[in-house]
C-alpha cells in the first residue's frame, strides 16, 4: 500500500486559503491520509460540511468564542481541529485565514487503502459503515486528538488530489438544531448519490 501512495503529494497551503465554502466543495473527491505505526488508512471524502465562524450561530467560534478548543480556529487555514463529541473525535479542516475562525468538517469518506486495518479498529466488516459519519471515519482512519492543530500539508496526516466528484449536492447540516436560523443554512456538501455519505437526502 505504501508503494501505491509514494507518489502522492500533500496538496499545498494555497489550496487551504480559498473561500471556506468554496473550500468545503473542493475538498469533495479529495483523498485524506494518516499514517500510523499500524499502517497506512486513506479514503476519498464525500461529505463536508462549512462553519462560518463568528456569525455562524451552529459554529464553535460564534461571536468570537476563544476557548482552549477553539484556539486553532484562529491561526493559519490549512490546520487540523479535532474535538471530542458524545465520546467520538471529530475531524475539522481549519479555513478562513487567522483571526477568521472557520472550518470544514470532514463528515465521511470512501474507503480507498488501510480497508482491512479500517475493519479491525471498527470491529465491524460492512464497507459502507466504516467512515459513513464524522465519528466512525476518525475511528477507522486512526484520527485523534493527538492531531489537534497538526499541519495538513506534510505526515502522517495530510490531504492529497484524488478524483473529480461528477455532480454535487447540498443541504441542511446535521445535528444543529439548537442553532437558530444557521439549522437552515444549505452548507452541507457531498457526492451525490454516494454510498458512503452519512446521510442521504434531496438537495
Amino acid at each position: 500500500m505504501a508503494d501505491l501512495l509514494k507518489d502522492i503529494e500533500p496538496l499545498p497551503q494555497e489550496f487551504y486559503e480559498q473561500p471556506t465554502l468554496e473550500l468545503a466543495k473542493a475538498l469533495l473527491g479529495c483523498l485524506l491520509i494518516k499514517e500510523t505505526k499500524e499502517g497506512i488508512a486513506a479514503g476519498y471524502i464525500v461529505e463536508t460540511e462549512a462553519y462560518m465562524g463568528p456569525a455562524d450561530r451552529a459554529a464553535h467560534s460564534y461571536q468570537n468564542r476563544r476557548t482552549k478548543r477553539t484556539e486553532v480556529m484562529f491561526h493559519r487555514s490549512g490546520l487540523a481541529y479535532t474535538y471530542v463529541m458524545h465520546t467520538h473525535c471529530l475531524f475539522n479542516v481549519v479555513s478562513g485565514g487567522e483571526e477568521k475562525p472557520e472550518a470544514v468538517l470532514i463528515r465521511a469518506l470512501e474507503p480507498a487503502f488501510g480497508i482491512e486495518l479500517m475493519k479491525i479498529r471498527r470491529g465491524i466488516e460492512e464497507l459502507t459503515k466504516l467512515t459513513n459519519g464524522p465519528g466512525k471515519l476518525t475511528k477507522s482512519m486512526g484520527i485523534s486528538m493527538e492531531d489537534y492543530s497538526r499541519t495538513l500539508t506534510s505526515p502522517p496526516l495530510y490531504i492529497a488530489k484524488g478524483i473529480c466528484p461528477k455532480n454535487i449536492s447540498s443541504g441542511k447540516r446535521i445535528g444543529i438544531n439548537n442553532s437558530g436560523e444557521a439549522r437552515d443554512y444549505p452548507w452541507r456538501f457531498w457526492v451525490t448519490n454516494n454510498k458512503y455519505v452519512s446521510k442521504q437526502q434531496k438537495t
